[in-house]
């Protein structure tokens, strides 16, 4: 068992939850929606369909029925990975963009943020019926309750989830089928204002009955395939029906001896190994867990990591490197080598040898912990919404790249880069912590920093969850969250980090949902688990 300093330096209003079996979400109906699943007999799985089907109601801002998703599950002997990302649609190449949309000043091909053209098949509800089918224990349609019955009876609008709904509606008004879906009244609710989605309730309810097929080839499909038609979308029916998620082996890395375990690419989860990979080649341990010098090596590595990440990480049929090769403990050291203790750095792509989100997490009584992660991206993602079916659509497409010689280039069939990652803490092989830090390119950050906290400065997860953040950006200079020192701030600009203002912890600075087990090998201990202040979210268990 870990010992953990109890206490927690940082301003918050939550407190770690001990329990043997827990649910921990960004939103407290949805974290409900699992506990009821719990207390019924069905297992941390079950729990955690039923918590990410009342989420998509609960917070549309962030997720939807159109969208994607990821897990990591200990099934209480070995790790399984899911990627149940979407992919193009049949129809899409770079010229299918560049003859709609025309070229940019770069020669590149044109792609739309928002608009069916931007919607990938959608994976999540496949990803529910595959995370069942082969882990689940009550009946599916079981699990769909909860989330039918605050869809007909709606909900109140909580604090965080109404700012983010206020701040798309200008921009998504217009998009097919959004207005009527998600502003009622012709506007976004406001906070505490009662919201109700009886589309939705149906969907859900066909989703239960068929396992998700309906939804793939069914009426669903359907009306799916005839709305993108309607609006000059690619999607088609036989796009649907041919989508499939992907049962996949979980990528890892060792760190002061325990492993942390993410899904291999087309996710950024790697980001995450390569950085604590190049941290461990540094005594953090000696430096004070907010110091200064323990923060600028810390970022210097993220730095690194996203160098590489940017470069080489897409569809994995298409990368010119394999994670092995990324994750190699020569090439991490030549990449230790290259952080100035005294310096920011910007870094280059290295050389490895050839050869908008929601996360949740649960756990139960016998051991079966599950990591979750699913999204529509840029918040409500693509803003099309299938009229009467109350299916918003993500905008992964967003993630391809224009580039015809990028690995990442748009192709049929293919999986676009992907910003949501589930993780997942293991010692000598056996379960420690489901975790996860939402937020695109804040997650793989937030993983690497919170494991840090717990692992490098024993802080547990409460607090690591509370402490301040900081997020190294696509253009490589650095946010930090006005909670950090100041005396650091100011420090960190001394070195060189070129830093931004920002305003808003919501999207800049993740959120993150933890659960860790008390004893690896005794499951009566149960765990104790963590919600972050960021979100209206708690932790919940009995």
């Amino acid at each position: 068992m870990k010992s953990f300093e109890w206490t927690n330096p940082y301003p918050s209003h939550r407190i770690p939850l001990f329990a043997r079996n827990v649910v921990s979400t960004s939103h407290p109906l949805a974290a409900q929606a699992g506990l009821r699943i719990l207390l019924k007999g069905g297992n941390a799985v079950d729990a955690a369909i039923a918590a990410a089907a009342t989420i998509v109601l609960t917070e549309p801002v962030s997720c939807g029925l159109g969208g994607d998703c990821f897990a990591l599950v200990w099934d209480g002997k070995e790790l399984h990975g899911l990627n149940s990302s979407g992919v193009a649609p049949a129809a899409w190449t770079v010229d299918y963009f560049k003859q709609k949309y025309g070229t940019g000043a770069d020669g590149l091909a044109k792609q739309p943020k928002r608009g069916w053209d931007a919607v990938t098949v959608p994976g999540v509800v496949a990803g529910w019926a595959a995370l069942h089918e082969k882990l689940g224990k009550l009946p599916f349609d079981q699990l769909f309750d909860p989330a039918i019955e605050i869809a007909e009876r709606g909900y109140s609008v909580p604090p965080v989830v109404a700012h983010k709904w206020a701040a798309a509606a200008s921009e998504l008004r217009d998009q097919p089928g959004y207005a009527a879906a998600f502003m009622p009244n012709g506007r976004a609710p406001a906070v505490g204002e009662h919201f109700r989605f009886p589309d939705a309730a149906n969907t859900l309810r066909r989703i239960a009955q068929s396992k998700g097929r309906d939804f793939y080839e069914g009426e669903l499909a359907e009306r799916i395939a005839a709305f993108s038609k309607e609006c000059g979308g690619a999607m088609t029916l036989e796009d649907l029906r041919n989508y499939k998620p992907e049962w996949v082996k979980p990528i890892s890395k060792s760190y002061r001896g325990y492993e942390l375990n993410e899904i291999p690419p087309n996710g950024q989860g790697i980001a995450a190994l390569i950085a604590l990979g190049i941290c461990e080649r540094f005594d953090l341990a000696d430096m004070k867990v907010d110091s200064l010098q323990s923060q600028h090596v810390q970022i210097e590595a993220m730095k690194l990591a996203f160098a590489d990440l940017y470069r080489y990480v897409a569809d994995p049929r298409s990368m010119e490197v394999t994670p092995e090769q990324m994750l190699s403990d020569a090439y991490l050291d030549s990449r230790a080598k290259l952080i100035d203790l005294d310096r920011a750095t910007h870094f280059q792509a290295g050389r490895p040898h050839a050869g908008g989100t929601v996360y949740l997490t649960a756990a139960d009584e016998n051991g079966m912990m599950i990591s979750f992660i699913q999204s529509n991206y840029m918040g409500f993602g693509s803003g099309v919404v299938v009229p009467g079916t109350g299916i918003s659509m993500q905008n992964r497409g967003v993630g391809f790249s224009m580039d015809p010689k990028s690995a990442n280039v748009v192709e049929p069939g293919k999986r676009p880069f992907h910003t949501i990652i589930p993780g997942f803490l293991t010692r000598g092989g056996k379960p420690v912590m489901s975790f996860g830090v939402m937020g695109g390119d804040m997650q793989p950050q937030g993983h690497l920093q919170t494991v840090i906290r717990m692992l490098d400065y024993h802080q547990q997860p409460q607090a690591a969850c509370c402490a301040p953040r900081w997020k190294v950006n696509r253009d490589f200079t650095l946010d930090v969250e006005s909670t950090m020192n100041q005396a650091v701030v100011q420090g960190l600009k001394s070195m060189g980090h070129s830093l931004k203002s920002v305003d808003d912890p919501y999207m800049d600075f993740g959120a993150g949902q933890f659960i860790w087990r008390l004893h690896e090998n005794d499951n009566e201990l149960g765990y104790v688990a963590a919600s972050d202040t960021r979100r209206d979210g708690q932790a919940v268990g009995f």
